[in-house]
Formats: C-alpha cells, sequence, structure tokens
C-alpha cells in the first residue's frame, strides 16, 4: 500500500534506490547460463514470481482483448508495414513465422525469425518485447533476426 500511495501522491517523498538494489542484467555475461534456465541461483519460488509477474506485463501491455486472442489462438498476428502481403505470427517461446499472402515473395529464405533476449527472461515477459518491436520499430526486428529453416524453443527465455 505504501508503494501505491508514493506512487499516486505528488508530496510523498521520492524512493531511494541503491546502487546494489538496481539490476543491470544486460552488463553481465549470459552464455553459462544453460538454454531455457535463469540461472542456477534461481529456484522454484523465483521462477513461480518471474513468470506471474511476465504474465501481469504481458496482459497489462497487450490489453484485455489481444490478451484474450492469445489465450485462445495460441498467437498473434502483425501485419509487415516493410513488406506488402507479409505477416509475422508470434508464439509465446517460439521463433516468429513469417507469413506470405499467396503470390507474395518472402523477403527471407527461410520462414522463422530468430531473435533471444539479451539476458534470461520469461517467456510471456519476452512476447511482448518482441510484440512491440514487430509493432512499432520493425526495422530493428529485420535488421537483428536470423532467418532459420525450422522452429524451436527460444534459447534465452524459461
Amino acid at each position: 500500500m505504501a508503494f501505491l500511495r508514493r506512487l499516486f501522491d505528488v508530496k510523498a517523498p521520492p524512493l531511494a534506490v541503491r546502487d546494489d538494489d538496481l539490476e543491470l542484467p544486460w552488463t553481465r555475461r549470459w552464455h553459462h547460463v544453460p538454454k531455457r534456465s535463469a540461472g542456477t541461483d534461481f529456484r522454484r519460488g523465483d521462477y513461480r514470481r518471474a513468470r506471474e509477474n511476465a504474465r501481469l506485463v504481458a496482459r497489462s501491455t497487450l490489453g484485455e482483448k489481444l490478451w484474450a486472442d492469445l489465450q485462445q489462438q495460441g498467437y498473434l498476428e502483425l501485419p509487415s508495414r516493410q513488406f506488402p502481403g507479409v505477416t509475422y505470427r508470434l508464439r509465446v517461446g517460439l521463433r516468429i513465422k513469417v507469413l506470405c499472402a499467396p503470390g507474395v515473395r518472402p523477403p527471407w529464405r527461410h520462414p522463422f525469425l530468430c531473435i533471444n533476449p539479451t539476458y534470461p527472461l520469461p517467456e510471456e515477459e519476452f512476447f511482448v518485447h518482441l510484440y512491440l518491436y514487430v509493432r512499432d520499430c520493425e526495422e530493428e526486428i529485420i535488421r537483428v533476426a536470423a532467418p532459420q529453416p525450422w522452429d524451436q524453443p527460444l534459447g534465452r527465455t524459461f
């Protein structure tokens, strides 16, 4: 409750953030962490809390309509703004599938785009990152995605 009072009360004193409280996971190397893991110091309860938080973030970011569509279909589709007739199918924890309308030549040789997070993230949280990038910054997706001939789970999500 104190957090909510501080959040909405402009007279409340600012929260003090210590440098050791701030996580900067992108400043570390994560190659030693096994795939689909957050590391050896992450416990069962940590995974549960991280996934619950990720679900809340995803649902809040997408809104109720898109969240319901994702739950029902298992994917969301976004049309490309760069390539007419191309649609990106985003699925939680899997590579982006590139779909082309009949007669449309695919922009990539392979139908799946692989993008992994820099550091371990829950699948649903990374899903909304990708959704926002495809929707708002497609140029970045085009720049960093690695086209792949097959589908498989992402490596740095859990």
